[in-house]
């Protein structure tokens, strides 16, 4: 496959849902539009700002199947299928219907806290049942378990069909020494927004972005930009959004980027237990913040 599909900016699509915590369809077909009109190079179907844990089986095959009729071939596509569980992540793998994805993002075990044998073992056994290429997400801070570079380097020489590493340890030395040990076409991706620029000015392909859910365009700016070697002047771009990437983050994801969303007029704030909506002072200051980034 031609891995550089997934150059440029993806976007965690956000699981908007109803006040009666049903899944909205209607503003998923929403949101979907306006990523692609906005200029996004490919979508994730359920990561972690899709609330995928709170997810039913036959919700999360519904997500997959309204997005990928909705995106119709518009835009590249990703799905998210991982686990603590190598054995129920192998046997998705093998029977779920996944046709019109482009790869499956697979994230650290989380809970066990497996070694590095353990992680390699998993993510092999992975990259054997998977009928997609393969990107690995590294999220320490979420699974309590960070992926080593030599890991990931003897991930990507052993296996052919793992493609990249989404990378949101928040250690840039961590992402050279990945670079350096991985071959020249491996991709290395950005899983924080507010690393996008430093990400690929170390050989980064681009971000998987939250962010891009209310600011898909602007977000796009800023990948371009940077991959183009206009560092400095996506670093000024990105910098403007700094303070609302923070605001996204502060009680957590997705709850920022559904509180904005709902601000802005796109879905309601509506989260799933364990996740509670944003609160009245994350709500009055992420519309003080919009507010004064789009005047």
């Amino acid at each position: 496959m031609k891995r550089t599909i997934f150059k440029g900016l993806g976007v965690a699509l956000v699981t908007p849902f109803m006040e009666n915590g049903a899944i909205d369809f209607a503003a998923v077909a929403k949101i979907v539009d306006k990523l692609i009109a906005g200029g996004v190079d490919y979508i994730l179907v359920l990561g972690t700002t899709g609330e995928t844990p709170t997810l039913s089986t036959d919700e999360r095959k519904a997500l997959i199947r309204f997005v990928r009729d909705r995106v119709a071939g518009r835009v590249k596509l990703m799905v998210g299928v991982g686990g603590n569980c190598t054995h129920d992540v192998v046997k998705t793998l093998r029977t779920w219907d996944l046709r019109g994805y482009d790869a499956v993002l697979s994230v650290n075990p989380y809970y066990n806290k497996p070694n590095q044998e353990g992680l390699y073992q998993h993510f092999k056994a992975i990259a054997e049942a998977s009928p997609l290429p393969v990107m690995l997400y590294n999220i320490p801070g979420r699974t309590g378990v960070n992926m080593a570079p030599e890991t990931i380097a003897r991930l990507a020489t052993d296996c052919d069909n793992i493609i990249g590493v989404k990378e949101a340890s928040g250690n840039l030395a961590q992402m050279e020494q990945v670079k350096a040990l991985t071959p020249s076409d491996f991709l290395l991706i950005s899983g924080d927004d507010g690393l996008t620029v430093e990400v690929i000015k170390r050989g980064g392909v681009g971000v998987i972005s939250v962010l891009a859910n209310a600011y898909p365009a602007e977000t796009k700016e800023v990948v371009s930009l940077a991959l183009n070697g206009n560092t400095e002047e996506a670093e000024q771009k990105l910098k403007a959004l700094d303070g609302i990437i923070s605001s996204l983050f502060e009680e957590g994801n997705p709850v920022g980027v559904k509180t904005a969303l709902y601000l802005k007029g796109v879905c309601t704030n509506t989260m799933r237990l364990p996740l509670v909506s944003g609160s009245e002072a994350l709500q009055a200051k992420l519309k003080s913040q919009i507010a004064e980034y789009e005047k």
